[in-house]
Parts: C-alpha cells; sequence; structure tokens
C-alpha cells in the first residue's frame, strides 16, 4: 500500500525547532514514556507528541496475537462509545435529488455496539486489502484506473515536508499511521500486524471526535471543530490530515466494495 515508513506530515512557515535523535529537542524538552494502551490527555503538546513518536519508533514490544486482537476491539468500542457532533438541524433533502434516494434516514452506524445484535465481522486485511487484491481487480474491470488510485493514496500518506508544527526533522510515519489505521478501524477495518495502543498514545480524545464526525458525518463539520484540533499545527498541516481523512475513507469503502465483486466472480 503506502510506505508506513515514509516521512512527514504537513508543512511550516514559521521558523522551526530542530529534532534531534536521541530523544530531545534542541530547546530542552524532556523525554515522555508513553504508558502501553494508555490514552493522552485532551489537547496533547506537539512536542509531548514527537516525543512520544520517538519513543515508539526505539521501542518496539512484542504483543502476542491475541494482545493486538485485544487492542483493536478496545479502539473499536470506544470509537463506538464516541459520539459524533450532533446536526444542528433535520434538513429535508432536495426535490432535485430525492428521486436517488432511497432512504433518506440512512447514515452510518458503528461497527462496534455494545449488547447489539448482528454485529458485521471484523475486515482483516490480512484476508483482503488494497495491495494484494483490490488493485489489480480494478485494474482488470477498468484499465489503469487501479494504478490511478493507488497513487492518489500514495501521495495523500506520503505527503511530507518533514515539519510538525514549529519543529523540523520529525518523523512523522507513527503519527500518520495512526491515523490512517484509526480511520479504517471506525469502518471496522483491521490491520494485523497493528498495534492499536498507538492510537491512545498519539491521538487525542478531540482529535479521535473530529477524525469521526469528518469520516461519518462531513455535513457535521464546522470551522470551530477544525480550529479546535491540533491547534499547533500549521494549517498545511492539518489540510493534510483532512486529506487522509478522505483517502482513507476511500480506501476502506473501496476494500468492502472490490472484496463482494471479488466473491461474485468467483
Amino acid at each position: 500500500m503506502y510506505n508506513n515508513n515514509a516521512q512527514n506530515v504537513g508543512g511550516n512557515t514559521s521558523a522551526p525547532t530542530d529534532i534531534t535523535m536521541n530523544g530531545s529537542s534542541s530547546n530542552g524538552v524532556a523525554k515522555h514514556t508513553p504508558t502501553s494502551g494508555g490514552s493522552p490527555q485532551p489537547n496533547v503538546p506537539v512536542e509531548a507528541l514527537v516525543e512520544r513518536m520517538k519513543v515508539l519508533s526505539q521501542n518496539h514490544d512484542e504483543c502476542s496475537e491475541a494482545e493486538l486482537s485485544n487492542r483493536f476491539k478496545s479502539v473499536e468500542m470506544q470509537t463506538a462509545e464516541m459520539l459524533a457532533a450532533a446536526p444542528e438541524a433535520a434538513v429535508a433533502v432536495p426535490p432535485i435529488i430525492s428521486h436517488y434516494i432511497e432512504d433518506p434516514n440512512f447514515t452510518y452506524q458503528d461497527f462496534a455496539r455494545r449488547g447489539a445484535e448482528n454485529i458485521p465481522s471484523t475486515f482483516r486485511v490480512q484476508d483482503y486489502s488494497w495491495d494484494d487484491h483490490g488493485y489489480s481487480l480494478v485494474n482488470s474491470l477498468y484499465s489503469d484506473v487501479g494504478t490511478l488510485l493507488d497513487q492518489k493514496f500514495r501521495a495523500a500518506y506520503n505527503l511530507t515536508y518533514f515539519t510538525m508544527g514549529g519543529y523540523r526533522n520529525v518523523d512523522t510515519s507513527k503519527f500518520r499511521r495512526a491515523i490512517w489505521n484509526y480511520i479504517q478501524c471506525i469502518y471496522g477495518i483491521r490491520h494485523d500486524d497493528y498495534d492499536y495502543g498507538e492510537v491512545n498514545q498519539l491521538l487525542d480524545r478531540p482529535l479521535k471526535m473530529f477524525i469521526k464526525t469528518a469520516c461519518c458525518f462531513p455535513e457535521r463539520i464546522t470551522t470551530r471543530d477544525y480550529d479546535s484540533i491540533l491547534v499547533e499545527l500549521q494549517d498545511s498541516e492539518k489540510v493534510h490530515v483532512n486529506l487522509m481523512i478522505m483517502e482513507a475513507r476511500n480506501q476502506a469503502e473501496l476494500l468492502y466494495a472490490l472484496r463482494e465483486i471479488m466473491r461474485y466472480r468467483t
């Protein structure tokens, strides 16, 4: 798929702080060690986020398959219990498009709902992925479109200016992967080789709320929502986060559709 080791998100126009590779910045930032599977406090400062990413990059905890599965389920359940921003008022469907809509009340439903019945099974990327299955199927159906989609996904994921807020030379691959995989978690997709404990360490609750609302109810996003998250990041970096939201969701939707096409053809 995209290069999970590529760097970094966003851009910067102010004088950034140089980040060294020994866990501290040139202005003496203390090293912060996150607790495995823990959840950061709201509005985590960029300097703390940078330190968390470094620690995660340096520490490679070995987790059992069962533990990785439990961490995914925990994040999925937390997401389901997180209410997205409510609509300001009900909006009637314009007559010009009403005849294209079968159910105007159709909307996103959480994949993990405590006590609910008929919950969809987890979509495992190990069993059906864009790289190994979706890409080639799209190209077989519509020549070169798979390549164009793949380039679009890679561009959104790997866009880089090597900065984060006021910092430069920052490896944000951990942060970007947490965002991408969290978005697809919202749609019931699990990356088997990923430790979802990193999601809670790198994405604070306001950012998770914004991501869920932007993914599932984009019409509810307001300027205030945009301004309230990642407040220390440059606008170009926040726009990059929104591009990842759009493309990770698009890829998730394609995976479901393409898997069904493959099943039909076989």
